[in-house]
């Protein structure tokens, strides 16, 4: 696929607010990137030069905010709608090898619609949500930057650019906390581990897992984001499109940088692209 050719919807509904960083993020590797709404999919009251179809594009992304205002459960709303409406179209083109990232409240979106962990490659959404992202251990918003090790082996295609490092990325969430079934959490994580689907956790500065405030919601085994088990389902809830240039960071002053950490993110879904 030609870099021309790509484009990457970035879908929003009321309560989104992360999706114009997400776009320019994307615009700034030469890609088409525009912010979607859900309606533009399905409505017939949206005007015919609106409305728009999942197969136009090659990328879908659920950014970060507070979809319908986070009621019922962060990400919940947003979920239903979406597997009420698309669930045929969003399993077809998970199973076609198309790349979705959730990012913050997307991540919150795609464990909600059964799309993370995305153990069953041939059935890519779960009927019922398998995991959960629920409210921090600090019972209140945390918005700071974090640390995240690396961990994937080379599964997640959002992350081939990354070694075995540490990067920053920022966080702002109330619920983040990866937990499983109760009695069952060893046994996810070792699965999760096993597929290679553990792409960040939470470290500290010098490098090891820690927890508060290096784990900023309590989540289990310090895990920050996660793939599903083919790899192009990719959620994590730190925000990469907020470190894309290194004046982002706080230590842009101390550090050189040619780029923000999160930039290689994108590049490394544009590169998976380029090569369709």
């Amino acid at each position: 696929m030609e870099l021309e050719e790509i484009k990457v919807a970035v879908l929003r509904i009321e309560g989104t607010n992360c999706e114009d960083e997400t776009v320019k993020a994307f615009r700034s590797l030469g890609v088409q990137a525009e912010a979607v709404h859900l309606k533009q999919f399905y409505s017939d009251m949206i005007k015919e030069s609106d409305s728009r179809n999942i197969w136009d594009y090659s990328c879908l992304v659920f950014p970060g905010g507070f979809s319908a205002g986070d009621y019922v459960r962060a990400g919940a709303i947003f979920s239903a709608r979406v597997k009420s409406l698309l669930r045929s179209d969003l399993e077809d083109f998970i199973r076609e090898g198309y790349p979705i990232l959730g990012i913050c409240n997307g991540f919150q979106v795609l464990v909600e619609l059964g799309a993370l962990p995305g153990f069953d490659e041939d059935k890519p959404i779960a009927d019922k949500p398998l995991m959960a992202l629920a409210i921090n251990d600090s019972n209140r918003f945390e918005c700071r930057p974090t640390y995240l090790r690396h961990e994937n082996r080379g599964k997640c295609i959002f992350t081939k650019r990354y070694g075995d490092e540490i990067v920053m990325f920022p966080v702002a969430h109330a619920e983040g906390k990866v937990v499983f079934p109760i009695g069952k959490e060893e046994e996810f994580f070792e699965t999760l581990r096993e597929n290679d689907q553990i792409v960040f956790r939470y470290v500290d500065s010098e490098g090891n897992y820690a927890g508060y405030p290096w784990n900023p919601n309590g989540s289990f085994k310090n895990i920050a984001g996660i793939c599903n088990v083919k790899g192009n389902v990719f959620g994590l809830m730190p925000h990469p499109e907020r470190v894309i240039h290194p004046w982002q960071h706080p230590d842009w002053m101390r550090v050189e940088r040619k780029e923000g950490d999160g930039l290689r993110l994108f590049k490394s879904v544009v590169d998976y692209l380029s090569k369709l």
